[in-house]
This record gives C-alpha cells, sequence and structure tokens, in this order.
C-alpha cells in the first residue's frame, strides 16, 4: 500500500493553498484523504501487534484535519501541506505516548514517537521517573539500533536544570526536554518508491516501542492516582 497520491496532492496544494482551487480540486482532496485513511486503517492493527495497549481506534480518531486555525496566526494560508496521524491508545486527543505519522512534500515526510509537550505535572512524573530509572531510559535511546533510527530526543530544552531537580544530577541532560519525542525523517523517494510502505514503517514503530512503554508507565501510575 502507497500514498503516492496523498504526497502528489499535498505537492499541488503547497504550490495553490487557497480556497478557489481547494473547492476546485475537492475531489482530488477527497481521494487522498480516503487513501491516507485507508493506510492508517491499515496502520492501526499491525501497531497495536506491537503495542497492546493501543485501543480499539480507526482512522477517524487519529488523522488530523487539513483546515488550519488562522484566528491566531500571522500565516492566512487556509490549509495544512500535511497528512498527519497520531495512533495511541486514545486517538489523537489523547495524553498517552503514541506513534505518528506525517506526511508532506520537499522531503518533509516523518514519523515520530513519544509525548510531545506534555502538561506540566506529567513533564515533572517523566523527569522523576528517567532521574530514578536512568539506566533503564539510557539503555532504551543507546541501543545501537535506535540510536540509528532516532539519533536523539527531539525538542526545545531548557536552558538549566529544572526547577526542584539536583543540577549536580551526573545525566541532567536527559531531563532538560520539555518534551519526549523521538523522530525518524522520511524523504519523497522512499514514501513514493519503498515497496511496501506500511511494513517499513512498522519496522521502525517496532523500534520505537520500548521508549513509548517507558514514557506511558508514567502516565498510567498518573492516571491510577487521579
Amino acid at each position: 500500500m502507497e500514498l503516492t497520491m496523498v504526497l502528489a496532492y499535498l505537492e499541488d496544494l503547497k504550490k495553490n493553498n487557497n480556497r478557489d482551487w481547494f473547492n476546485t480540486n475537492k475531489s482530488r482532496y477527497v481521494a487522498a484523504k480516503e487513501e491516507f485513511e485507508l493506510f492508517v486503517n491499515n496502520l492501526i492493527p499491525e501497531i497495536r501487534e506491537i503495542d497492546n495497549s493501543i485501543g480499539v481506534v480507526t482512522a477517524k480518531d487519529c488523522v488530523f484535519r487539513i483546515y488550519r486555525d488562522v484566528r491566531f496566526s500571522t500565516n492566512k494560508e487556509p490549509y495544512k501541506t500535511n497528512m498527519g496521524a497520531y495512533i495511541s491508545r486514545d486517538g489523537k486527543k489523547g495524553k498517552f505516548a503514541g506513534y505518528y505519522i506525517h506526511i508532506e512534500p520537499d522531503n518533509n515526510s516523518f514519523i515520530a514517537a513519544g509525548i510531545h509537550m506534555p502538561d506540566a505535572d506529567t513533564l515533572k512524573e517523566i523527569r522523576i521517573e528517567i532521574m530514578e530509572n536512568t539506566d533503564e531510559m539510557k539503555k532504551i535511546i543507546n541501543d545501537s539500533k535506535f540510536k540509528n533510527i532516532f539519533p536523539e530526543i527531539y525538542g526545545e530544552k531548557l536552558k538549566t536544570a529544572p526547577k526542584g531537580f539536583p543540577k549536580e544530577f551526573k545525566d541532567i541532560e536527559l531531563l532538560k526536554f520539555k518534551s519526549y519525542a523521538i523522530v525518524h525523517k522520511l524523504d519523497d523517494k522512499f514514501v513514493k518508491n519503498e515497496t511496501n510502505l506500511k511494513d517499513s514503517l512498522i519496522d521502525l514503530y517496532k523500534i520505537a516501542h520500548p521508549f513509548n512503554t517507558f514514557i506511558n508507565r508514567v502516565i498510567e501510575n498518573i492516571s491510577e492516582n487521579v
């Protein structure tokens, strides 16, 4: 299964990001959206084989809207130039670490896992878990296969130790992240030409699974104690 139609449509949308073009080409959008949703619906049971915490979700629960909220943005283009889906135990609006797919032309596609910009309480608990189980986290992220696909934890970092955490902690750099997410970029050639794109992505998500398991253990404990 491929996403060739999706990428081709998004390439043209990027050049014509206006309502007139979008409405004139609405049938192309519908066809691309259906192709993407079918792809996601086929990904979900495969991801559930890796991670049995994934709930009974469908593409409808996971795929993000293409329409941009431009009310508070200087960029007034009405449409996103990507299609994305977040597969987790409770879908795109959930609080758990999950498995993300992002398709965007000009070599901007990627997959991701982990958790992006969690709330302050969750972030604090993740940092505590890492401090108390540093060797476990380091074993996950320093594994050679993992490191090859996900070379670093992605996103912004604090410049100093987080409030309430000891500055002298030897692995303090691991506690400075504002997100605990990992990213693997996909170029257009890979998205267009990979013989079995779904299986190739599943192989990458398998490598990400231990990282998600670590993060979700924290979130499960928070949920149980609420």
